[in-house]
């Protein structure tokens, strides 16, 4: 056992925080703390952190995760969670090297030899999805997920969600699952609509049909409809989960690992789940760091059923050069066969990091902007 000497933090392209622990043996783990277009706010929380708990053994990490939660008085949400998570990625992933092992071990041992996982296709205004999934096929996926829709008004015309049918038709034609991502987008008039015209072409799920600020109105949805609803990325701690279980209200959860605790509590929250008979297909359009811990966890959760992958999406592509691939020194662990990631095998997350590289774009990378719709009369639009 030995105490946690220095924590680092990393801003890197595309829009990835990534955290580095290490213990006074020289032993270390990688993190990630993204929280997309927040960056700054959640790099200030892991300073204070650093204050907090350097020092803290490094093998206890539910004593420090308990410690953050319950002597911090204001907790949760979107940044304490994301800062909270990176450390605790990165404490698993120091943990599971020192004692050579996959995290996935130290959780239960695999219940599965290979993770079925789904890649992106189309922008935040979709176009040319055929091509696009031709090219995912062609990678070696079965299933992607799209945009439901550009922006939509509060109530709009119904002619605004043709176009949403007709590309999942086409993916479906091709013999590919399609999630349909409403990106908390539409509101209740809209999802209504668009819930019930995707229903008869079978979409794998329908995600975040509204903004789980409204459990109300996505209980009415679920009541609607047969389509699967899936939610979660905005939602930062088993006690947010909550009242979505209790209402069932929803079919797949979406946790996040960057953003709702890290490893510990998106374990935790696949637990409930299973309780409730929902699964879990854990919200990742992030860094290799961050798919890597949700391998882990995927690989010994029996309610997991699939993993999103970042590789190629047009968040990266906008941005540059670098992808999912760019900071880890063997990319082959992120290999899709048939649909599937095979079980990484080598010790904590099973991948390495290529720290010269990210110490090197760490040197002047920006925060990722905030992004946004403003619809035709001015007026701000959800994106």
């Amino acid at each position: 056992m030995a105490p946690i000497k220095t924590l680092e933090y990393f801003r890197v392209m595309p829009r990835w925080l990534f955290v580095k622990v290490t213990d006074t043996d020289g032993k270390s783990g990688w993190g990630e703390a993204t929280l997309e277009g927040h960056t700054e706010a959640v790099e200030g929380t892991l300073d204070g952190f650093a204050k907090r708990f350097i020092g803290f053994e490094a093998d206890d990490i539910e004593h420090l995760w308990q410690s953050a939660w319950r002597q911090s008085f204001y907790r949760g949400g979107p940044v304490f969670m994301s800062a909270l998570s990176g450390i605790d990625i990165a404490l698993w992933d120091l943990k599971a090297r020192k004692l050579n092992v996959p995290i996935y071990e130290l959780l239960g041992g695999k219940v599965r030899q290979k993770v079925s996982v789904y890649a992106w296709i189309g922008g935040d205004r979709p176009s040319d999805v055929e091509a696009a999934a031709r090219a995912r096929q062609a990678q070696g996926f079965k299933a992607v997920k799209m945009n439901a829709t550009e922006d939509v008004g509060w109530l709009d015309s119904p002619s605004a969600l043709e176009s949403s049918v007709e590309r999942l038709k086409i993916v479906r034609s091709l013999g590919m699952d399609a999630a349909l991502d409403f990106h908390g987008r539409l509101h209740r008039p809209m999802a209504k609509q668009l819930a019930k015209a995707l229903e008869p072409y079978g979409p794998l799920f329908i995600e975040e049909p509204l903004l789980s600020e409204h459990p109300e109105g996505i209980k009415q949805i679920s009541d609607l409809t047969t389509c699967a609803i899936a939610l979660g990325e905005r939602l930062y701690s088993r006690w947010d989960v909550k009242k979505f279980l209790e209402q069932s209200s929803v079919d797949v959860l979406q946790p996040d690992v960057s953003h709702c605790g890290g490893i510990s509590e998106l374990k935790k929250i696949a637990t409930m789940a299973e309780a409730y008979d929902v699964a879990i297909a854990p919200h990742c359009p992030l860094g290799p760091i961050a798919l890597a811990a949700c391998l882990q966890v995927g690989l010994s959760t029996p309610n997991h059923v699939i993993q999103e992958m970042s590789q190629g999406i047009h968040y990266n592509k906008e941005v540059g050069e670098f992808d999912l691939h760019s900071y880890v020194i063997d990319p082959s662990i992120f290999d899709v066969t048939d649909g599937f990631v095979a079980a990484p095998t080598g010790p904590g997350l099973g991948i390495e990091i290529n720290e010269a590289c990210v110490r090197k774009v760490a040197q002047n990378a920006a925060p990722w902007p905030l992004q946004g719709f403003v619809g035709k009369d001015g007026g701000i639009r959800e994106w």
